[in-house]
């Protein structure tokens, strides 16, 4: 016990719960069950109601040092930007993993991510493939799959190309279930943008991420992400909210890459998007006014 308060672990996980005891010791055990073990798993509760919890206590009692529960100083809910913004803020390691509640890790993972950043320290980040995770769910009825890399794998990109593609939606995004950062990366760049609450949140810190740092791109399944109707992601889609998300996004990024005194091109690169994104939604509402 005296060991692991002490010494500072090489990786530091962290998971955000609000109300999700449903998935969330199977998120733990992800964890635990890695093959590499120098890490700490900070579990922020964002306001929780149900017994996350009470599920975290239990696993700090049995691997104290190891995991640890926070939350706001308010024990609110302030978001998810916010709550893993309270875990950076504890971390420790010279790496940073976040994995969402519902979602887990393959054996793998930290192993090695932690072997190609160790091999190349001029790396911000890393990521690879994740699997859309359908068959999660006996009664599914969708196959698992995987969103295209939208780059060749196993390779190193310099900025900024990655930010560039992932603007023009042709590359995928590195989520946040699968991503390995350095923790100097964060603390030069700063963490998520707690005023997005929701959609686009991860992309407050990649974007920033893939404008101004090396990345590595590997081919290899690292995660999976759960699909079902109570995500984020899925209650965004339901309620055609996703195209306004993301312009709110492109305004924002607008801002931080002028204030971050990013190139002329990744602003080019910003404005263009933006501006046929406001285009496209603004023709959408005007077919929809004249159809009513």
């Amino acid at each position: 016990m005296a060991d692991h308060a002490c010494r500072e672990p090489r990786v530091t996980a962290i998971i955000v719960v609000f109300n999700g005891e449903r998935y969330l010791r199977e998120a733990i055990d992800s964890v635990v069950g890695q093959s590499f073990t120098d890490w700490e798993l900070l579990v922020v509760d964002d306001g929780s109601t149900d017994r996350s919890s009470v599920i975290v206590r239990d696993y700090a009692q049995r691997l104290p040092g190891k995991v640890r529960l926070l939350s706001h100083p308010d024990k609110g809910n302030h978001g998810i930007s916010a709550s893993r913004n309270r875990g950076l803020a504890e971390a420790r390691g010279a790496y940073v993993a976040f994995l969402d509640a519902d979602d887990t890790w393959l054996p793998e993972k930290l192993s090695e991510q932690v072997c190609i950043m160790e091999s190349d320290p001029a790396l911000g980040l890393i990521y690879g493939r994740t699997l859309i995770w359908h068959s999660w769910a006996k009664l599914a009825g969708r196959a698992d799959y995987y969103y295209p890399l939208g780059v060749e794998p196993n390779a190193r990109y310099d900025p900024p190309v990655l930010l560039e593609l992932l603007l023009q939606n042709q590359a995928q995004t590195p989520t946040t279930c699968n991503a390995l950062m350095r923790s100097s990366l964060l603390a030069t760049l700063g963490g998520f943008e707690n005023s997005f609450r929701l959609m686009f949140e991860d992309q407050t810190f990649f974007a920033k991420a893939l404008a101004f740092a090396p990345v590595y791109v590997s081919g290899q399944t690292w995660a999976r992400y759960r699909q079902h109707v109570e995500s984020c992601s899925a209650a965004s889609a339901r309620v055609g909210a996703d195209e306004a998300a993301r312009i709110t996004f492109l305004r924002w990024l607008n801002g931080v890459m002028a204030d971050q005194g990013a190139s002329f091109r990744i602003r080019s690169a910003i404005w263009k998007v933006l501006a046929r994104e406001t285009w496209k939604t603004s023709k959408r509402s005007i077919v929809r006014r004249l159809q009513r």
